[in-house]
């Protein structure tokens, strides 16, 4: 009686929802034809929130697409800003501020790893993508990437406003040489020919042939680290040597101060300007091999060398190196002359180096300068040195201009915190020491993430655009994680074993062919390897989708065929120890809080399963017709050796959006059908609110009679494109191989654990309408990318 009832309220509710699905349609036929078909997140209406578009699911966005997103969430549609190309933020105009939290060195893998541990970062954020690792400055690309031009109102007052050029500022060498938009450091690097021009060593050039090469790539980019380079000569008998030379990294740190022995006689010391003297050098032994070779060892091969007047500098060393920025060609003035390294030092850094009372130069304390002379030029544009130093250094002020005056005006800059500082909207960096195209004003250095972090929350007042780089993390996880490549080969591991039963025993002679057609019903499978011991046949069956082994050992475990029960069972492995919990959290994963996971059986395996399997907890006991019970072993026909039972003709059909809205609209109103691009026989169904999907796994025997099997969805959405991407060269079969790869594993879980609670209380320090923007950066590996991942979620 039960059953014949809930099947009438199931067959009456269909008939009420044939209206509602009609008009359903329309209104998804008028979305996709306007390209809108996203994964939302449920949100109130007219609430300000993000999606992502279903194709670019299947693919990574890369850098250059989450500025778009930045520059959209930031300006608008009033700015001239279009939607970005792979996701569609709504109700931009109720943003009220960006914040960007830059993670270094971690992966999508560190992700997945500890994704238990990972509490906030799994619930609070709605949108997850893939993210390609990029080879330049996040950070710095950020702040300085062009916003695209356009005809809106808000960037032609800007550019109204601003392109008022002084006509002695636009012939100033500076600005000829450089123009006056901000660019990376890669636009002042010399070229070879210019290196030629100001007598720099460069090899093949007459000269230079004994001078020793550095082991330096043929191009660098924005993000190759800076070191900066000073080096003191004598006076011998060959002219100019060598006698103490040093290196300083990018963050201003001593990495190399080496007095050195020249190999001819001294004929003065120069310790006016060296600071050298005899007492000094008498017990010296170093020699100029010994630090070239020290030097060629400590530089990168992507380092760019700075220096004031370097030429000098690499003469004395007799060393060529291809990638160098040289101060006193940055900061140029008029007919060749060059300004001091101390007078540049005294009224753009406000430092005073080189003074009287110091016997001598100091080579690092003019390395260090020379170093941050550099990346101040870098960081500011050379518009802006000129203009903040016009008077102090080139001795002539800025006239204002008539309107007739703009006509001829280069366009303004169109970097994206140049745009947002001149709406009155502030700009702030917090992280550690790095090449930042930004104002010293708007930059805040820490040593640690920790300092990071509290310097944020003693804000009394968050900044319209933030950008915060946690870096700490990325150090300590390398000294649990000696190779990443391990972590990655692990971690994929851990997905397949996820995705892995074993089914057995199996009649003798069933065929892989014969495993396949059993075990497709519950989802696609992607591998079958045919197990035989000396008594008993087993298979191993790799489904592509978390779904499928799930289904798998619910639906199959327990049948008989050929009169014998099969088990079907998960890979016992020390990464399924907390399969349980994993597979918990997945289900519970705001990216699939109202998914649902279908197959729909064909009707001839559907009747004879439904004899004894188990299906959500269900015990169903259709017959299977034209079979009678001594025909059949635990409902199920008798197979041959050939599989004969599996290769009855069945329909071939497939799944179709609307027999699936048909099927489960009445439990709730259905968003959206993903099917796959190659027909098939499953789907994901997304319900507009989570009630639907309860509504139809307590209703599993009703569906069930409709040949569907259904699950809670469990694999992310862009989950499968990652791991499809990721396919390791060698998999990790062996346990040898798999504790091996287990490196501290309480150690890692912490750092996470650790990295988790500060994004946290991170993300409720920022005010509400705040668009939160979480990225793992990814790191490029010899094998290819080890591709981060990008959270996204407006609070």
């Amino acid at each position: 009686m039960e059953a014949s009832s809930a099947a009438a309220t199931y067959k009456e509710k269909k008939r009420k929802n044939i209206a509602p699905t009609t008009h359903e349609k329309a209104k998804r036929l008028k979305a996709e034809q306007e390209g809108e078909e996203v994964v939302e997140c449920a949100r109130p209406p007219h609430s300000s929130r993000i999606s992502v578009l279903l194709d670019r699911l299947q693919q990574p966005i890369t850098l250059k697409e989450l500025t778009e997103l930045l520059h959209y969430a930031a300006l608008g549609k009033a700015g001239g800003i279009k939607q970005p190309s792979w996701c569609r933020l709504h109700h931009q105009r109720k943003v009220k501020g960006v914040n960007v939290v830059i993670v270094e060195g971690l992966t999508q893998s560190d992700f997945y790893e500890h994704y238990l541990t990972m509490r906030h970062l799994r619930s609070n954020y709605t949108t997850r993508v893939t993210f390609t690792p990029s080879s330049n400055n996040v950070v710095s690309e950020i702040f300085s990437s062009e916003v695209a031009k356009s005809d809106g109102p808000t960037l032609s007052q800007i550019n109204k406003g601003n392109n008022k050029l002084d006509n002695a500022l636009r012939s100033h060498p500076v600005i000829m040489k450089f123009g006056t938009q901000r660019k990376g450091l890669t636009a002042y690097v010399l070229t070879q020919q210019e290196m030629i021009k100001r007598h720099y060593p460069v090899k093949g050039m007459t000269g230079f042939e004994g001078f020793v090469s550095t082991d330096s790539v043929d191009h660098v980019t924005d993000s190759s680290p800076l070191y900066g380079l000073d080096c003191e000569m004598c006076l011998t008998e060959k002219g100019y040597e060598l006698a103490r030379v040093s290196l300083v990294d990018s963050d201003g740190n001593c990495v190399l101060d080496e007095l050195v022995k020249p190999p001819n006689r001294i004929l003065n010391y120069l310790t006016k300007f060296s600071g050298i003297t005899a007492e000094m050098l008498q017990p010296i032994t170093t020699t100029l091999r010994d630090v070239q070779a020290k030097l060629r060892a400590l530089l990168p091969w992507d380092a760019v060398l700075v220096g004031h007047s370097l030429n000098n500098d690499l003469i004395a060393l007799k060393l060529i190196h291809q990638h160098v920025i040289d101060t006193s060609l940055l900061y140029r003035r008029e007919y060749g002359q060059r300004f001091k390294l101390k007078a540049l030092a005294e009224t753009v850094l406000k430092r005073q180096i080189q003074t009287e009372e110091k016997n001598g130069h100091n080579p690092i304390e003019d390395a260090v300068a020379a170093l941050e002379l550099a990346q101040y030029f870098i960081r500011t544009g050379p518009r802006q040195v000129v203009e903040h130093h016009l008077e102090e250094l080139w001795g002539y002020t800025i006239v204002e201009e008539t309107d007739d005056d703009c006509a001829a005006v280069p366009p303004t800059s169109h970097r994206f915190a140049d745009i947002l500082k001149t709406l009155g909207r502030s700009v702030a960096y917090l992280g550690k020491r790095a090449d930042i195209s930004l104002d010293l004003s708007n930059q805040q250095w820490h040593n640690s993430d920790k300092e990071v972090l509290a310097s944020f929350t003693r804000k009394t007042k968050c900044p319209f655009l933030s950008v915060l780089h946690f870096s700490s993390f990325s150090d300590q996880l390398k000294r649990c994680i000696p190779h990443q490549e391990q972590q990655y080969h692990r971690v994929y591991a851990n997905l397949r074993d996820m995705c892995v039963v074993f089914a057995g025993p199996l009649p003798v002679g069933f065929s892989q062919r014969d495993v396949r057609k059993l075990f497709r019903c519950c989802g696609p499978v992607r591998k079958i390897k045919m197990l035989n011991t000396a008594v008993r046949v087993h298979a191993e069956i790799e489904f592509d989708l978390l779904e499928g082994a799930m289904l798998a050992i619910k639906t199959l475990n327990g049948l008989n065929v050929q009169g014998q029960s099969i088990k079907v069972q998960r890979p016992v492995h020390e990464s399924m120890l907390d399969l349980d919990l994993s597979l918990d959290a997945l289900m519970n994963d705001t990216l699939n809080n109202s998914h649902l996971y279908t197959v729909q059986l064909n009707p001839h395996i559907a009747e004879c399963i439904k004899n004894s399997a188990k299906v959500n907890g269900h015990i169903l006991d259709a017959k299977c017709p034209g079979v009678t019970s001594a025909d059949t072993a635990n409902g199920l026909p008798p197979a041959d050796v050939n599989g004969k039972w599996l290769q009855l003709k069945t329909t071939r059909s497939k799944l179709s959006e609307e027999k699936l809205r048909e099927t489960f609209g009445h439990f709730g109103a259905v968003e959206r059908i993903d099917l796959p691009a190659k027909p098939g026989k499953h789907a994901f169904i997304k319900f507009k609110r989570s009630e639907g999907k309860h509504a139809a796994l307590t209703s599993s025997e009703d569906i069930w009679k409709e040949n569907y099997l259904i699950c809670p969805s469990i694999t992310p959405p862009h989950l499968s494109s990652w791991v499809a991407m990721t396919t390791p060269v060698t998999t990790i079969n062996t346990g040898e191989e798999r504790a091996h790869m287990h490196t501290n594993p309480q150690d890692q879980s912490e750092l996470m654990k650790k990295l988790d609670r500060r994004l946290a209380k991170l993300f409720r320090s920022l005010p509400d309408c705040t668009l939160s923007v979480v990225v793992l950066l990814g790191q490029n590996s010899a094998h290819g990318h080890l591709h981060g991942l990008c959270f996204l979620e407006v609070k």
